[in-house]
């Protein structure tokens, strides 16, 4: 005849539907032991000791990188090599003899002249010399627009900004003076006059950057460089300059829907622009 174990007395029995705690050290019956009650992100220890909470990770704090504003030959390599550039022909124009300095200029000009001779050689080349020094506020932004809309765009789509306003507003001031020379409002002089330098190209690039800052940023830079070219156009010393920055400055802003779509690609995204 079989005989069975006598039931431990002791032990209490279990009710139908209860669950069986899943974590050594609990006792049955006795509600909330875990840390912090039901739901706690804290983690029990099996030896019984206090149970410890989980710290949640907390978001780096961005610092601020000045350095990024400058170009770099590896971050910038067209903003760098470009103001490479200009710093050796701003060494030439400063440092060479006068008259050589004016032959190259004048050989460099944008003028109707040299636009119906060679509007090729001219469009670049003048393009390659510095306004004003190393120190006039176009060479000053030269380095900060460019810089910072070629870390948003790329190399070769911050160029076809810069070549875009330098040759469309160039454009746009060299032809009506054409125009008015064979109309004979202005003398045959008008058609050599000196015009070179990068401004155009910044201001071109400036209007671009604004269509890709916040809103805090975007209305304190149009409003101050646009403010800054209105002083100019109203003092009436070089208009058609002045004139041909405005201009530069309304094709940068009309390249927005452009910039922001190459800006949410990335900088280096291969592959043409689709509308």
């Amino acid at each position: 005849m079989d005989r069975t174990a006598p039931a431990d007395r002791t032990a209490t029995p279990t009710p139908t539907g209860t669950p069986v705690p899943d974590a050594p050290g609990l006792l049955d019956g006795v509600p909330r032991q875990r840390a912090g009650g039901r739901g706690s992100c804290g983690t029990v220890d099996p030896g019984g000791r206090e149970p410890t909470a989980v710290e949640t990770p907390r978001p780096r704090l961005r610092t601020p990188r000045p350095w990024r504003l400058l170009p770099t030959p590896t971050g910038t390599p067209f903003t760098f090599g470009y103001a490479i550039v200009l710093g050796l022909t701003s060494l030439i124009s400063d440092y060479a003899d006068p008259a050589l300095v004016h032959a190259l200029l004048q050989g460099s000009s944008t003028d109707v002249a040299h636009l119906v001779r060679t509007p090729e050689l001219v469009l670049v080349g003048s393009a390659l010399w510095l306004a004003g020094g190393v120190a006039s506020p176009f060479a000053i932004g030269f380095v900060l627009v460019l810089t910072a809309l070629e870390r948003r765009i790329g190399g070769l789509r911050t160029a076809g900004v810069f070549l875009l306003g330098h040759v469309l507003a160039t454009l746009a001031t060299e032809v009506p003076v054409g125009l008015a020379v064979l109309a004979g409002q202005l003398p045959g002089s008008s058609l050599h006059r000196l015009d070179y330098g990068v401004s155009f190209g910044v201001a071109a690039g400036t209007g671009a950057l604004a269509g890709l800052l916040p809103p805090w940023l975007r209305v304190p830079l149009l409003a101050g460089f646009g403010g800054m070219l209105l002083q100019d156009l109203l003092a009436f010393t070089d208009p058609m300059t002045n004139w041909g920055h405005l201009i530069a400055l309304a094709i940068g802003v009309a390249t927005w829907p452009v910039v922001r779509r190459w800006q949410a690609r990335g900088p280096g995204s291969p592959g043409p622009v689709r509308g």
